[in-house]
């Protein structure tokens, strides 16, 4: 359906993926209808497919967002460790996560967006992002036709490629999510024998440097893939090393669909998320667990982080004001996790010396307990008993 856009906005959010929707519909919220919020992307962010496995926290989703059943996959209870002679342990913790359906958990947010009044378009091609004046102004491509707005500011929540504003950012030496890029690839697959209220982690330098993993779809298909460290080279593509996984373990599989790409690791955050009114928000500032690569509650938190801060920013009326805004958004993000992933990142690795007979070994020993008995902090204990040097390796790290 033709559509023309405005000339002005007052924030211009560019990617609807959760740190983006997050953004658009918080500041639509909190300014009530009394700015002009435009939201876009070059496609519908319900469209499949959405490169992640899609397993959340309950309890941190729905600090953010009320969980509905119509974006809920299935309830998640527990989470198989796997070494690489495949002995498993078990974490069980009954409704402990959620596995989403992406497409219609966005759907939910970019609907919130529309009724809390922001303008929504997932069909624009953002093409180029410069300073005009005090502001900024974005050409956009629209059917084919090339359009000129302008914004007092802009959130970039494009991703972990974030190219839109790469050459901006080292200008500015605003938080980049392009420095720490790892490939993952996953395969939608058939015919894996699997428990549709767990996750599978496989462990081990099979997936040097990163981890394998299973996660449950529809009782049916599974996600199935793996990430690698950022430095490692694999001898063989990333498809074939997936293909020879999958026909390893699960000889019987039906692979349909095999998707790729690079995803976000991030490491301490040391650079500001803002400055002259363009802020970074999501995979686009980093902001994803350094160790399980985790980033749709951290977006949603991001994004909300972002927006309250741009929502502010909008108020000052001096230049001392706003900047004075744009400094605290990382501290703000800091104070919420982003101290917890400092930590992580720093024992990353120290996790990732760990030798696969050590992993081995503590696998096979929690296997052979009682189901209730295999804590997280069990789990935890037996791979620093299998490794005792990392505890070394971490006091330093911890502190």
């Amino acid at each position: 359906m033709p559509f023309s856009l405005s000339k002005e906005y007052d924030v211009v959010v560019c990617g609807a993926g959760p740190a983006g929707l997050m953004a658009a519909y918080t500041l639509g919220k909190l300014t009530s209808g009394s700015r002009k919020v435009l939201l876009l992307d070059k496609k519908e962010p319900w469209k499949e497919p959405i490169f992640c496995a899609e397993a959340v926290s309950r309890d941190r989703l729905s600090a953010l967002w009320p969980v509905d059943p119509s974006f809920v996959r299935g309830p998640l209870s527990g989470i198989y460790f796997t070494s690489p002679k495949r002995y498993r342990a078990e974490f069980y913790s009954k409704d402990c996560g959620l596995i989403l359906d992406r497409a219609r958990f966005h759907h939910a947010i970019a609907d919130g967006c529309v009724n809390a009044g922001v303008e929504c378009h997932y069909d624009v091609l953002i093409k180029k992002l410069e300073r005009s004046g005090s502001g900024w102004q974005l050409t956009v491509d629209v059917g084919g036709n090339l359009e000129t707005v302008s914004a007092r500011t802009v959130i970039d929540a494009t991703g972990p490629g974030c190219k839109l504003t790469r050459d901006i950012e080292c200008l500015q030496g605003i938080e980049s999510g392009n420095a720490d890029l790892e490939p993952a690839i996953f395969a939608v697959a058939e015919g894996i024998e699997h428990s549709r209220e767990h996750i599978e982690l496989f462990f081990g330098s099979e997936f040097e440097s990163g981890y394998g993993w299973i996660f449950p779809r529809d009782g049916v298909e599974v996600n199935i893939g793996f990430v690698l460290g950022k430095n490692v080279k694999s001898k063989v593509s990333l498809r074939q090393k997936l293909m020879d996984f999958v026909a390893h373990d699960y000889p019987q599989a039906k692979v349909k669909a095999v998707y790729g790409g690079m995803i976000a690791c991030t490491g301490p955050q040391s650079k500001p998320f803002a400055k002259n009114g363009l802020f970074k928000a999501g995979d686009a500032a980093s902001c994803v667990n350094p160790i399980s690569r985790s980033g749709i509650v951290e977006s949603l938190l991001c994004g909300k982080i972002v927006a309250e801060s741009v929502s502010e920013w909008l108020k000052e009326s001096t230049d001392e004001g706003r900047a004075l805004v744009e400094s605290l958004v990382q501290p703000r993000w800091m104070q919420s996790l982003g101290k917890s992933h400092v930590q992580l990142a720093r024992a990353k690795d120290a996790f990732n010396s760990i030798r696969d007979s050590q992993f081995d070994r503590a696998a096979r020993h929690l296997s052979k307990l009682p189901r209730e008995k295999q804590t997280l902090f069990r789990i935890f204990f037996n791979v620093l008993w299998a490794c005792p040097s990392l505890i070394w390796k971490m006091r330093s790290f911890l502190h």
